[in-house]
């Protein structure tokens, strides 16, 4: 036997604790999911056991880490197979013979503590058990004995009746059980080592192993456990390397390193001397592993911008892979991204997980929708979370699809998801297979040195355009509609804080950018961001704290901006105590907008409490008092009441006729069965008789016991119809969806995605169709003809779908797992219907889902009139101003991002107010380009783009 167990270990535990007895011995029963528990353990070492490698061994189903001597040493979590620590590899006189640990025990495991099933929502009532605390002697001779009959049985199970190997190491097992003598360790290998020693021919596959342990940073436990498993996985890994200084260790997540930083200081600090080494390899250069979907274009440059930065600060490096192995699917935008952000090689594995279809490559080029590539990989294991089986790597060769372009691939290591990352074992199993034979050789690499080796046998690489969709997981679009409608919110408060901020600081006064507080905002929206938190398939627990970090963006968000107002509007403001005679309107949009507005803040009884702006141009930051525009009936929202219960509005723009059940045509409110929504609540009835507003409201049940109310709203002058929609959502394992049936014919519909758009098909002619019945958009989707269209707009959705000629918009869902409680509560949301003649790019479907998403700002203001004043403008429409806020570190420096929105080539002027002294082009991470100057000219900036590009320009103000 490979232990020797001692009796030698005093456990002493706190008196909360209680003994259970049964028929395997003592157990200790202690703690409620998600609580920590302290033991503290004292050892007693017997002097006989000198010259002897010593373990302390501990087996509980909660996840443990050993502290001594105050600092983290060890993690323990038996199903990570951790479940010792190593006191001594051999017994020395001067060596302490007693000492005390700490054992810090999470009640959780290694995934959560779901009830029933491992994604099912923690079990209230589950209690721990600690089974096991001993001192033993190990026996490392019989061990590798162990490790080596392991080996040679699986190439002899494995390699099959035709292959000549594995019959010899079918014989050579049998060999070592006939002549192994378990006195003497010096019988044990020999007949082994043969066959390991015999050595591969040049043409072998070679497989580059990593060491790698993905953490969610939030799934089935909380961020403040996520916290303590990077603690417990990664000290381990520092062990494992004092002991094997080959390990490579691949660790993605920035936010993971803060959290260490911070919190184990003393961890940290080792880290930081293995990263030096090269052993312990940053990657990925993102704040957290984001959702590769959901987050908008600005959101995805701050994950990179903020991890980069990061790592170059604490490292000295940024990092040269995008990392993102267990993400829902990723946008055909993120190798622009990637390239503007110092990568050009990524890695992930989530495709395997394809419902219908199997993705035809493992290593590729992807291309993105503006032409950029990155070489890709795709470790043909399909898993990132080997454990250095015979089996794994002859599945990394046999499955590989690039057979013939490439002869590398890659495996990682380690236990992961929850945690854990490589153990000793794994370790030795692949020492054995390092170049043996009838097995692909395997060497412990790095990320840089197998996509390296890839580059250079590259050339007869394939290429994939567009996005990377993944064939599972659409109900992630819906699910947690509140996490999802913080996003969007918050994305657009930091957005037009940015933005006020800049214009403040830029306008010369004592006004200081909240630098600071701005990138702790940003990295709680980030670090929402996450691929289980931001997507909905994450527990309660998980949704509480980051309802929490949404309402702290919220509420800080709003203070900067107050602050920023006041500094850039000075004594045009009302004072508090004052009354306000007029209205101040903020536009933070870079184009000019016609709206109806409240001035009151509250619904207006009638139009005189209702006023139009009109920005004088084209304006990322447009002050001007609102006026009563003259009245045409052109300019007006009119509604007429039928006899049979209808409601038509006219604004001169779009004629809306709604029936008695407050549908819109053939409105249909259904879940996945498709069941019309027919029982009325409350009859459709105006609410707003017209003028500059006209709106009609009505309530529905849905289901059994939910309720929807919506007041469908139409404004002068405005192109599109908006669904105020309030639901109290109750159900169970319903999806609610709004269906637009339309005159429409195409066999494509248009999406946003991140600083852009695509299409997909209409039609499911294959199985790759078929398999995007749900897709993810961002504020609009569109299907047209030529000469017209229909496009719906949103504010906090992103399920979407269009089949043949029916638009369909994903509201709610209700699941029971991880979180029974997903979704049941109050939502509030507003899509709008927007007919168009012409293209959506010419109709500007493009700026109105902007506009919906980011509303004018209006404030108290004196009676002072002031003229409109503009910050930048842009002569094409094509080309949107995303993002105006101050390089870093906050200086005398804008940093302006623009995107080309249409899918032209265009050039176009950037025109701005602001002391601009010099202009250049920069990076995602705001680095110069190298001849990136641009000369300032009477007409503006002028800027070339082909289609979706993405530019950022550093303007350097005058002081």
């Amino acid at each position: 036997m490979a232990l020797l167990h001692g009796a030698h270990c005093i456990c002493v535990v706190s008196p909360l604790f209680f003994a259970h007895r049964g028929s395997e011995g003592t157990r200790l029963l202690f703690g409620k999911v998600s609580a920590t528990c302290w033991f503290r353990v004292e050892l007693s070492i017997p002097p006989e056991w000198a010259g002897q490698e010593v373990h302390f061994v501990w087996e509980s189903d909660g996840e443990g880490m050993v502290w001594r001597d105050a600092q983290p040493v060890q993690g323990l979590t038996k199903e990570g197979e951790k479940t010792s620590y190593i006191l001594t590899s051999s017994l020395k006189e001067a060596e302490p013979h007693s000492l005390t640990l700490y054992v810090e025990l999470a009640c959780n495991g290694l995934f959560g503590a779901g009830k029933g099933s491992m994604i099912a929502p923690p079990d209230p009532d589950r209690r721990f058990t600690l089974s096991k605390a001993e001192l033993v002697v190990f026996n490392r001779d019989v061990y590798e004995l162990l490790v080596d009959l392991e080996i040679l049985l699986d190439m002899a199970q494995l390699l099959g009746e035709e292959n000549q190997r594995s019959f010899q190491a079918l014989y050579a097992a049998n060999q070592i059980v006939n002549v192994c003598d378990v006195k003497d360790p010096s019988t044990f290998p020999a007949l082994a080592a043969v066959i390991f020693s015999q050595r591969n021919g040049e043409s072998q596959h070679t497989i580059h192993a990593m060491g790698h342990c993905h953490i969610d940073s939030a799934w089935l436990w909380p961020y403040e456990e996520t916290i303590r498993k990077c603690a417990r996985s990664w000290v381990t890994v520092i062990r494992l390397m004092e002991h094997n200084p080959e390990l490579t260790f691949a660790c993605s997540q920035a936010q993971q390193f803060e959290w260490v930083r911070s919190w184990y200081p003393g961890l940290y600090a080792q880290i930081q001397d293995y990263v030096a080494k090269g052993q312990f390899i940053p990657v990925g250069g993102t704040w957290v592993e984001m959702d590769g979907n959901l987050p908008s274009g600005e959101s995805m440059v701050r994950q990179f911008l903020q991890g980069q930065r990061f790592f170059q600060e604490q490292f000295g490096q940024i990092c040269s892979e995008f990392w993102l192995p267990d993400t829902f699917g990723y946008s055909a935008q993120l190798p622009q991204l990637m390239c503007g952000c110092g990568i050009k090689r990524f890695l992930t594995q989530k495709l395997s997980w394809n419902l219908v279809n199997s993705f035809p490559h493992h290593t590729f080029f992807w291309e993105g929708i503006d032409g950029s590539q990155v070489l890709t990989h795709f470790p043909p294991g399909d898993s990132y979370g080997m454990h250095g089986r015979v089996e794994e790597m002859l599945k990394t060769v046999k499955n590989n699809k690039d057979k013939g372009r490439v002869n590398h691939s890659a495996v990682l290591f380690g236990f992961g998801d929850g945690g854990g990352g490589p153990t000793q074992n794994m370790l030795d199993r692949m020492k054995r297979m390092s170049d043996t034979d009838g097995l692909p050789r395997v060497q412990i690499s790095t990320p840089d040195r197998f996509f390296s080796v890839l580059e250079k046998e590259s050339s007869q690489l394939c290429t994939w355009v567009g996005e990377l969709f993944l064939e599972l997981h659409n109900g992630t679009y819906t699910t947690q509609a509140q996490i999802k409608k913080g996003n969007r919110e918050c994305e657009r408060i930091l957005h037009d804080v940015e933005v006020l901020c800049t214009l403040a600081v830029a306008q010369g006064g004592t006004f200081q950018y909240p630098a600071s507080q701005l990138q702790q905002l940003w990295r709680l929206l980030l670090l929402n961001q996450f691929h289980d938190v931001l997507p909905g398939s994450c527990i309660q627990l998980v949704v509480r704290d980051a309802l929490q970090y949404y309402a702290e963006i919220r509420r800080a968000g709003s203070r900067l901006q107050e602050e920023a107002v006041q500094s850039l509007c000075g004594e045009l403001l009302q004072l508090k105590s004052g009354r306000a005679e007029s209205t101040l309107v903020l536009n933070t949009l870079p184009w000019e907008r016609t709206e109806v507005i409240s001035r009151t803040g509250t619904v207006p009884a009638s139009e005189a409490d209702w006023g139009e702006t009109r920005g004088s141009s084209s304006t990322a930051g447009n002050f001007t008092p609102p006026q009563l525009p003259k009245a045409r009936v052109c300019d007006i929202c009119v509604l007429f009441s039928q006899e049979d219960g209808s409601i038509t509005m006219e604004n001169g723009l779009i004629a809306v006729c709604l029936d008695a059940m407050g549908r819109l045509t053939s409105l249909r409110l259904a879940h996945s069965e498709r069941k019309p929504v027919t029982m009325l609540l409350k009859p459709l009835e105006i609410t707003l008789a017209g003028g500059l507003r006209g709106s009609a409201s009505f309530s529905l049940q849905v289901g059994e016991s939910s309720t929807l109310t919506q007041e469908i709203i139409l404004d002068a002058m405005c192109p599109y119809i908006r669904f105020k929609t309030q639901v109290d959502w109750k159900e169970s394992h319903k999806f609610l969806k709004v269906e637009f049936p339309v005159q429409v014919r195409s066999t494509n519909a248009t999406y946003e995605i991140q600083f852009g758009h695509l299409q997909r098909p209409t039609h499911w002619n294959t199985s790759w169709d078929w398999a995007r019945f749900e897709v993810w958009a961002h504020k609009w989707m569109d299907l047209s003809e030529h000469g017209f269209g229909v496009a719906v707009l949103n504010d906090c959705k992103y399920g979407a779908s269009a089949h043949r000629n029916v638009l369909s918009l994903s509201l709610l869902r209700a699941p029971k797992s991880p979180d029974a409680t997903a979704d049941i509560a109050h939502h509030q949301f507003t899509y709008a219907v927007m007919p168009h003649q012409g293209s959506f790019q010419d109709a500007g479907v493009i700026q109105c889902a902007y506009n919906l998403n980011f509303p004018l700002h209006a404030v108290p203001a004196s009676s002072m009139q002031c003229l409109a004043w503009s910050a930048f403008s842009l002569s094409s429409p094509a080309v949107v101003l995303e993002t105006v806020k101050q390089a870093s570190p906050p200086g005398s420096t804008v940093v302006v991002r623009l995107y080309e929105a249409h899918g032209s080539t265009v050039v176009t002027w950037l025109q701005t107010s602001l002391p601009i002294k010099e202009a250049m082009l920069c990076d995602l991470l705001e680095r110069p380009t190298a001849k990136g100057h641009l000369p300032l000219e009477q007409q503006g900036v002028r800027l070339s783009f082909k289609p979706f590009q993405v530019l950022s320009i550093l303007l350097v103000l005058r002081q």
